[in-house]
């Protein structure tokens, strides 16, 4: 007979204290190793995201080359009206500070001495006319003598020359009354050019021209304006040899450049100037070239002998590239700039600097189109460990707002009431 299956039993298996405790630890290490398996330790802290930096973008083109130097305004013409007449000044014809024109009368002389000089100069003339004339009817009655000889040839000779004596001193009298109205012209002194005149010299009831040409007062043409000025001529001629070269080319023009006048509180001129000369000899005591340019001066708003600074363009830098001042460091070693590259890596570029325009320096050397340079975050890179990554940024202008990128709202302010679009995000 088939023996009865028996059900398997389990017995329970009874663990003691110290089994139950080092059971319980078995545990608790094997779920902490799965925990550090799968889950991330929530203290670790996240790596920083590289810093930002502003850079501008390496641009070539043609640069006007501009110097700064100091100059001084002077009047186009100038002219001293002196008193040309000896006599008590009578009467001051203008307004002091006025525009006067060529001729207009300025101040008169007192003419009653002249003017007598003159009638006797006329009298003299009138006297050696009928001189004239009764040598002439004298001459004309003694020539058919002469030819039927009843006077002798002497008598015909002497009554020619009495002629010819009468007819000179005609012309003397006529120089004399020429110069005595010459004379007389002088008591009323004139402009003898047109401009500004500045203050009398003299007042009323001086006595002038008194063994010299007394001045009375100055007369200033302002429009157009001188304004003379130095610069170095080993400036000049590296200029020069530069063009010669080919790296410049003249600006504006074969004979004329480019002139900006910089007034003391530091405004700039509306009318542009032009280049007059160059002077060909250099100073030998300060080495500088003397140069004079045109300014047009129509309000009056530039005076004579005042002190400004010329900004000279003389000349185009080709393939020249700005950059602002503030990304240039300058030392004693050469100037460098920071070149941010593809890869966001910071590295220093040795570059030749040329000569300010504005708030710029020009680059004539050292960079290429296309390069971004580094022009703020200098602080950020110090703070950094050596071969940190940057995230490069159009540089923005101090004073200048940048545009918002695109997909990004303006922020909501404070206490306001969020917009219908983000409360049925918010719901979402």
């Amino acid at each position: 007979m088939p023996k009865p299956s028996v059900a398997p039993t389990f017995l329970p298996i009874r663990f003691g204290r110290q089994q139950s405790l080092v059971l319980a630890a078995v545990l608790a290490l094997f779920l902490a190793g799965c925990g550090k398996a799968t889950a991330p330790d929530a203290g670790a802290a996240p790596r920083p995201p590289p810093p930002q930096v502003g850079v501008v973008t390496v641009t070539p083109g043609d640069v006007g080359l501009v110097t700064e130097l100091p100059g001084r305004l002077e009047a186009s013409r100038v002219a001293q009206v002196r008193a040309r007449a000896a006599g008590i000044l009578q009467k001051r014809l203008f307004r002091e500070g006025s525009d006067v024109k060529a001729g207009q009368p300025l101040f008169t002389i007192d003419a009653a001495p002249y003017a007598a000089a003159a009638a006797s100069a006329r009298a003299g003339q009138a006297r050696a006319e009928a001189n004239l004339a009764q040598a002439t009817a004298l001459a004309d009655r003694y020539k058919p003598l002469v030819e039927a000889n009843a006077i002798s040839k002497q008598e015909y000779a002497n009554a020619v020359a009495s002629q010819k004596q009468a007819a000179a001193d005609v012309a003397l009298g006529k120089a004399n009354v020429q110069t005595a109205n010459i004379t007389l012209g002088y008591a009323s002194v004139t402009a003898p050019i047109s401009g500004r005149i500045g203050r009398s010299l003299v007042t009323e009831g001086a006595l002038v021209g008194q063994g010299d040409a007394t001045q009375l007062a100055v007369i200033q043409q302002i429009n157009p304006m001188y304004v003379n000025f130095t610069q170095s001529a080993s400036d000049a001629l590296k200029l020069r040899s530069a063009m010669a070269s080919g790296q410049f080319k003249r600006a504006n023009g074969a004979d004329a450049a480019s002139i900006r006048i910089v007034l003391e509180d530091g405004t700039e001129y509306a009318q542009p100037g032009k280049l007059l000369f160059s002077d060909l000899t250099v100073d030998p005591t300060t080495g500088q070239i003397t140069l004079r340019a045109e300014v047009p001066n129509p309000r009056g708003q530039l005076l004579p002998g005042l002190y400004v600074r010329v900004r000279l363009e003389q000349a185009q830098a080709t393939n020249a590239i700005t950059l602002p001042q503030q990304a240039v460091t300058r030392t004693a070693q050469g100037d460098t700039v920071m070149v941010v590259g593809s890869d966001g890596k910071v590295t220093p570029r040795t570059i030749k600097i040329g000569s300010a325009k504005d708030t710029k320096w020009v680059v004539l050397d050292g960079l290429k189109a296309g390069e971004q340079v580094m022009v703020d975050g200098f602080q950020k890179l110090q703070m950094m460990p050596p071969g940190t990554l940057v995230k490069a940024v159009p540089w923005q202008p101090a004073g200048t707002a940048p545009a918002p990128a695109a997909g990004t709202s303006a922020p909501v302010a404070a206490g306001a009431a969020p917009s219908a679009s983000a409360a049925s995000d918010a719901a979402k």
